[in-house]
């Protein structure tokens, strides 16, 4: 039985209406999944085939050509740690920030909660992480049977930093999505904005790498302590620094909070300027 009564202010977040939409969340989960490679020769291969081909450019012109150094591991290895994480928060990030345009005729056909538009798109993508990540562990088991590296009780840390890169995603695409409804000038930054932002978190570099002078600035950069720390937890190179997780899980509140606030205000108008 519904009840007729005023629409929440845009301030007001309804989690309770979200959790009501919960088997639509799932829906709209298979719907992400079944269309990644929908119509693909090689279909879920792609999973593997991607990070595999980016990794071996990486090796290839990083390692062997601009000879950085890649912390005393195998440079595969060291490249997969980076881009496994940041491919899932580079894709769960632009499909967020694209949720009014891509859903333009969704939203404007039927009511449901709109963040269960961006919440699907970010769980969805944990199932391409979760087979990069296995292509990850195949390298690691690789290497550690090679006593390069082994297993530590740090690896059951490697669960908080999904959950912050998820968080941070979600917030950060929430707030550009809000944004890009009416300065679509946003949305032809994204591309590029994305691959400097790439450069500018320990990806293909260690923070050990990084002069003195300059890691106080790039930890400024939210993404850089859970990077950093995905790969040490994993592989015992670089560096963890609590009080850098620490600062970036504050961000990620603050950007989480500022994103749902806004995405909540801009849906109620968005029709008018998509």
């Amino acid at each position: 039985m519904y009840k007729i009564e005023p629409h929440p202010p845009w301030y007001k977040i309804n989690l309770k209406e979200l959790w009501t939409y919960r088997d639509l969340i799932l829906i709209f989960v298979r719907r992400d999944i079944v269309s990644m490679y929908k119509q693909t020769i090689l279909g879920p291969l792609w999973f593997f085939l991607a990070p595999l081909f980016t990794v071996l450019t990486f090796t290839l012109v990083f390692n062997r050509i601009a000879g950085l150094s890649t912390d005393g591991l195998p440079a595969p290895l060291f490249y997969l740690t980076g881009t496994t994480l940041w491919n899932y928060f580079q894709q769960s990030f632009l499909g967020a920030s694209n949720t009014f345009v891509s859903n333009a005729q969704l939203f404007g056909k039927v009511y449901f909660p709109r963040l269960a538009a961006p919440l699907a798109l970010v769980v969805s993508n944990l199932f391409k992480f979760f087979i990069q990540f296995g292509m990850l562990m195949v390298f690691w088991t690789y290497y550690w049977q090679q006593g390069l590296v082994a297993p530590t009780i740090k690896m059951l840390y490697l669960p908080v930093f999904l959950v912050l890169m998820a968080l941070l995603a979600l917030g950060v695409g929430l707030l550009v999505a809000a944004i890009t409804t009416k300065y679509r000038d946003v949305s032809h930054f994204l591309g590029f904005g994305v691959t400097l932002l790439m450069y500018a978190s320990p990806v293909i570099y260690s923070m050990n790498q990084v002069p003195s002078q300059y890691q106080s600035v790039l930890n400024f950069n939210p993404l850089a302590p859970i990077l950093e720390g995905f790969r040490y937890c994993l592989t015992g190179a670089g560096q963890l620094s609590w009080s850098g997780l620490g600062f970036s899980a504050l961000i990620v509140l603050i950007l989480l909070t500022i994103g749902a606030f806004l995405f909540n205000r801009t849906e109620k108008t968005f029709m008018d300027t998509v």
